[in-house]
């Protein structure tokens, strides 16, 4: 669970309400109004809706479940996807579908924000902002409890790098075999422009 004092922290209230707000503005067209990212985003159906909004892709799951189960199948294939994305990036995945329904807060915080990051949001981030969570275990009848300290946002250059792809990053994992046909094409390009020099290239990797 949270620290107290954690959840008073000026830097966390704002990274809350800047989340809100976004969220707000996404789905405004759908007259979805988030007050409480606790209680509003638990059952998936706010998230199903923000991640259409965001991805343009309509996920199969039903509109509205009172079920538990129900909750936990849209949960199921809203967080798929939302991993499927943030994954290949090296974002952390610090979710799951138990977590989101049981309203961890902290769970909820982090998919927004890489949610947030990987679409480029227009918005600003609060910086380097962190939590105490306290951890209660039981030990020979003893309740023993510790601080962890939960990093939720760093610069924002930071978060962001983790999806700025270049075109070269795209040619490696989609198509790999092309790759000589670059390297001929640029050694080619090189040599064009340094043969005023009498100079040449043949190993772009040596020279």
């Amino acid at each position: 669970m949270i620290d107290p004092t954690s959840k008073e922290d000026p830097k966390f209230k704002e990274l809350l309400r800047v989340l809100i707000d976004w969220i707000n503005n996404e789905l405004e067209e759908d007259r979805i109004i988030v007050k409480d990212l606790e209680e509003d985003l638990y059952d998936g159906q706010v998230l199903q809706k923000l991640f259409e909004k965001l991805s343009g892709c309509k996920l199969n799951v039903a509109e509205v479940t009172q079920s538990e189960i129900g909750q936990k199948q849209k949960l199921q294939t809203v967080l798929e996807a939302v991993n499927e994305l943030l994954r290949p990036n090296g974002w952390s995945i610090e979710w799951s579908v138990d977590s989101i329904h049981c309203k961890n807060l902290i769970s909820i915080v982090y998919l927004l924000v890489g949610l947030a990051m990987h679409f480029q949001a227009p918005i600003r981030l609060p910086e380097h902002v962190s939590v105490q969570l306290v951890v209660v275990k039981v030990r020979v009848r003893l309740l023993q409890s510790s601080h962890i300290t939960k990093e939720l946002t760093t610069t924002t250059e930071m978060m962001m790098g983790r999806f700025e792809r270049d075109a070269f990053d795209t040619l490696l994992d989609h198509a790999p075999d092309k790759l000589s046909v670059v390297k001929k094409s640029l050694i080619t390009f090189v040599n064009k422009h340094l043969n005023k020099l009498n100079l040449e290239v043949t190993e772009l990797e040596t020279q």
